[in-house]
């Protein structure tokens, strides 16, 4: 897991973003402004998660953007105020709406549920790439960091918590187990190797990474 000063991988899984969109209903109408179509804004948001994972956040420019949408730059200034603002709203909608860990009925289960999904997430070309520049740009621009430690980190942390309460309630972890240490066990092994050493996994990785992972949870 990364240190506190970036934002770290996510807590939980998340599926690559195709064509994310923020909670703006169809139709809806700015205050003396224009209407905001659904239509443009998931063609926005696709190219946007596109052009980052192309060109990285610190070359990205709102024209680029909105060149690869086929929409206007004006369209983009109608929905978000800047490339930051931007990049927190549709990350955050991708991150944060992925559903909780999988309740399978028993922890190896659910750690091993969770870690397959996050594999799979991991091995997607756009997050693969998306995730790993913004955590080294949260180190350059403090703003980001901030916004996505409170978006992004903390919710998705508080989903991922709920996989260890439920051990705790069926027995199979001590009530005092280091939920914060856990947590960054959780995510942290899988995601240094396949994000950021990109070394192959065996075909038994994920099983032998789960039982490590319950041994140390319970150690």
């Amino acid at each position: 897991m990364p240190s506190s000063s970036a934002p770290p991988p996510p807590t939980s899984p998340s599926p690559p973003p195709p064509t994310p969109a923020p909670d703006r209903p169809s139709g809806r109408r700015l205050p003396g402004g224009p209407v905001l179509q659904d239509s443009v804004t998931a063609a926005i948001a696709a190219a946007f998660f596109e052009e980052l994972a192309a060109t990285g956040y610190a070359r990205l420019s709102l024209e680029a953007v909105a060149k690869r949408a086929g929409a206007g730059k004006a369209a983009i200034y109608r929905r978000w105020a800047s490339k930051l603002e931007m990049t927190v709203d549709l990350v955050t909608a991708v991150a944060v709406d992925a559903s909780g860990p999988a309740d399978t009925g028993t922890l190896r289960g659910d750690v091993l549920a969770f870690l397959t999904e996050v594999d799979a997430a991991l091995r997607q070309p756009l997050p693969a790439r998306i995730i790993p520049d913004l955590i080294a740009e949260g180190h350059r621009t403090p703003e980001l960091a901030e916004a996505l430690f409170t978006a992004v980190r903390d919710t998705r942390r508080g989903k991922a918590v709920e996989l260890l309460e439920r051990a705790v309630d069926r027995g199979e972890l001590p009530a005092d187990v280091d939920r914060g240490l856990a947590l960054d066990l959780l995510a942290g092994p899988l995601y240094w190797r396949l994000a950021v050493v990109h070394t192959p996994t065996a075909p038994d990785h994920l099983d032998r990474l789960t039982d490590k992972l319950i041994a140390a949870f319970r150690a």
